[in-house]
């Protein structure tokens, strides 16, 4: 290429892709992975919380549930505002409130209380997964999407390597200052949410059009490669927020993550008990196990989304880990010797992180513009519920028979209905690829 007439538009294209993936990718990553720790960091208090407030588990898992029934009745307009005053100010908002939050959860003393908290918490965090996976599609083309948002989504794993790893220095704490070791947790964990919101409203801009280090054909070349994808998408900017949430593509992956998620927080929430019980560990002991879990998860995650991104296949990236998640969870519930117990969950764990990138990608092929955000908000108001449902079925059958395994071996059935609506919907889209590609100016994407 001659250098006096500069780079090439797929170069600019690629070069703002990379500043993007630098520049952004870390600052989102790390503000999920704070707010996926203050959501779930309960599983670890529990295990002096729920004694000292005398909390059946039945009570736990109601209020460790009540939080995603929050989640979803804001999800979609706290969506719609973001769009309203961009993503910068909206993302922030949501990690001061919740940050607040999470750490007035120290101060919980009756059922009651905890249940307003856990609500309010999901109210307060409500919008921000979607919103952040509505602010990839306008920075990443489609065939970058599935590692962009592994990239990002690895703070998941992360995040319970983190939690892991400090939950045992945390809860030693008890007695210091006259408070319980689950209270430091709280303090502890949520106060970083609540300063990382202005590291939030500082570093995020609200897209391209409006960033000072892109250069002009940087932005432009972008801007093409994403408009082409937006004409290939089934639902794009002319479709209204109404056809969004009712499109049965977007009923079929929020049913989708439903059943995937119902298995990852019956896990979460129930872990340290469940690890604990299995191998006789102190709290410090567990949750170096759980932390060990997380880096062999974000190392899953990025394996599976670079492969499914250089392929193009995504159908089977996302089947044969929930087929292998499924079998996994009944092992666990079945064994008796409590290392088959953690080394099925481990692979369970494993399995349920490397299928994220791919399956994340999908409902970016079929929405874009308004409807995106639309879309994505209400496909995670369908997914949400499966964090109500899974921790008071798991508490419910802990309360009903003294142990997890009955409630380990029934997800083996959210895991077969997960893998049966990937291969659905995956099939369902790569047959309105032909009438995409018989359009003029329209060629055939991944699936």
């Amino acid at each position: 290429m001659d250098p006096r007439v500069g780079p090439e538009p797929h170069d600019e294209g690629a070069s703002a892709q990379r500043k993007a993936s630098w520049r952004l990718l870390p600052v989102i990553g790390i503000g999920y992975g704070l707010a996926y720790m203050d959501r779930v960091n309960i599983s670890f208090a529990s295990l002096r919380m729920n004694e000292d407030l005398h909390f059946s588990a039945t009570v736990y898992g109601l209020g460790a549930g009540l939080f995603f029934i929050g989640y979803a009745l804001c999800e979609v307009p706290s969506n719609l505002l973001m769009l309203r005053f961009g993503a910068r100010r909206w993302l922030a908002r949501i990690m001061l409130t919740w940050g607040l939050l999470a750490v007035a959860m120290m101060f919980v003393r009756t059922p009651l209380e905890f249940y307003a908290l856990r609500l309010l918490l999901g109210i307060a965090e409500a919008g921000f997964f979607p919103g952040v996976m509505y602010y990839l599609t306008l920075w990443f083309p489609a065939q970058m999407r599935a590692r962009a948002v592994s990239r990002f989504y690895i703070a998941l794993p992360l995040s319970s390597t983190m939690m892991g790893a400090i939950a045992g220095s945390l809860m030693s704490l008890d007695g210091k200052l006259g408070m319980a070791g689950w209270q430091w947790l709280f303090l502890l964990e949520g106060l970083p949410a609540t300063l990382f919101s202005f590291v939030i409203w500082k570093m995020l801009p609200d897209g391209p059009a409006l960033t000072r280090w892109l250069t002009a054909g940087e932005k432009a070349s972008l801007q093409r490669q994403l408009d082409a994808d937006s004409t290939k998408a089934h639902l794009g900017h002319s479709a209204g927020v109404l056809r969004a949430m009712l499109s049965p593509l977007v009923w079929l992956i929020g049913s989708y993550f439903f059943c995937v998620l119902t298995c990852s927080y019956a896990f979460n929430f129930s872990a340290p008990a469940i690890l604990q019980t299995a191998t006789g560990w102190n709290v410090a002991q567990v949750g170096y196990m759980i932390a060990s879990f997380g880096l062999a998860g974000a190392v899953a995650m990025l394996v599976n989304a670079a492969h499914s991104d250089r392929t193009g296949e995504r159908t089977m990236h996302c089947v044969i880990p929930c087929l292998t998640m499924g079998g996994a969870f009944l092992v666990s519930g079945s064994a008796h010797q409590g290392w088959i117990v953690v080394t099925a969950l481990a692979v369970a764990f494993t399995a349920f992180m490397s299928m994220q990138g791919p399956a994340l990608s999908v409902p970016t092929q079929f929405l874009a513009g308004r409807a995106a955000a639309a879309g994505i908000a209400a496909m995670n108001t369908i997914t949400i519920f499966s964090g109500f449902v899974a921790p008071v079925w798991m508490g419910r059958v802990r309360d009903l028979t003294g142990s997890y395994a009955l409630g380990l071996r029934g997800l083996i059935v959210p895991s077969l209905a997960a893998a049966g609506l990937m291969y659905t919907l995956t099939r369902d889209l790569a047959r309105r690829q032909p009438a995409l590609a018989a359009t003029p100016g329209l060629a055939k994407g991944p699936v």
